[in-house]
């Protein structure tokens, strides 16, 4: 579930400034219905939405397309979506984890595929932590700081952990779900581990850091972080009927774990901050995955 995450404001005063430039004529965001363009927004620390984004950068410049990625926080992305500046979001977690976005927005929205059908919300913690259920934190403040590492505020993970997951099991005024980055709880995460000391943080399947640290999830016998989501595409108002041969690639779009889990690595891990690197060769790895999309 990824903008320099404590960049909310900025982002939606950039995002403001260029859709008051695009209503007089000077803006150049989003594609309409230019058939070579097309705008991708995306949110930063999203291990699979900067996967999936990167890849379909490449896919798409094969393919002749000029690609702009425009990296927002999540309340900005929808706005730009919603308002046409950008085209696509390839990070839609519906129905639950987004739903108040969808709520506000879906009628000016489209929704395109499920490319990943059971995406949990989680609470994790270490491997040698005693804790086994979100049930254990009762009573264990103390010992954690009072605080349930999160991620960015603007997150529905953050929303539902907050509004939900405490409330269910009476840590309301014990705990705290802090906000930060996704690149900071990771980093958290990281010294916690290594140093063996407690840590508990909210996460997301799928994810690589469950194959980097040694953690695991708590159970959740109340089903407070909801059912999995879907990860959607979802697109701008008539984006399927502007971009009828991109969206056709789209729908056909699927990874399962083994796919997302080695770029995810490969992103993260080996070619941190050089994702075209990463999606290079993860696709020497699968030769025919793109020929199965887009021929």
């Amino acid at each position: 579930m990824r903008f320099k995450t404590r960049g909310v404001t900025v982002a939606a005063v950039v995002l403001s400034l260029g859709l008051s430039a695009a209503a007089c004529g000077g803006g150049d965001s989003g594609s309409g219905g230019d058939e070579k363009k097309v705008t991708i927004g995306m949110v930063a620390g999203w291990a699979e939405g900067e996967a999936a984004t990167a890849l379909w950068e490449k896919m798409l410049k094969d393919k002749g397309y000029e690609v702009e990625v425009k990296t927002l926080d999540t309340g900005p992305l929808y706005t730009g979506m919603a308002k046409g500046d950008v085209d696509l979001f390839l990070d839609a977690w519906l129905p639950g984890t987004h739903e108040d976005y969808w709520k506000q927005y879906g009628d000016k929205l489209e929704k395109i595929s499920v490319w990943y059908d059971k995406a949990p919300l989680t609470i994790a913690v270490p491997e040698y932590s005693p804790l086994k259920s979100l049930a254990d934190l009762k009573g264990k403040g103390g010992t954690y700081g009072g605080k349930i590492v999160g991620i960015e505020k603007s997150s529905g993970l953050y929303r539902v952990s907050k509004e939900k997951m405490l409330p269910a099991y009476g840590l309301e005024g014990e705990y705290e779900v802090t906000t930060s980055s996704t690149a900071a709880m990771l980093t958290e995460l990281k010294k916690a581990t290594d140093a063996k000391k407690d840590i508990v943080v909210t996460l997301w399947r799928p994810h690589w850091a469950y194959a980097k640290f040694p953690i695991r999830d708590l159970e959740d016998p109340k089903g407070a972080m909801g059912e999995p989501d879907g990860v959607n595409i979802v697109g701008r108002e008539d984006f399927s009927k502007d971009q009828p041969e991109v969206a056709g690639w789209l729908k056909k779009f699927r990874m399962d774990d083994k796919q997302l889990g080695t770029l995810e690595d490969l992103m993260e891990n080996k070619y941190k901050g050089k994702p075209e690197q990463a999606v290079n060769e993860w696709m020497q790895a699968n030769p025919d995955f793109a020929k199965g999309i887009t021929g």
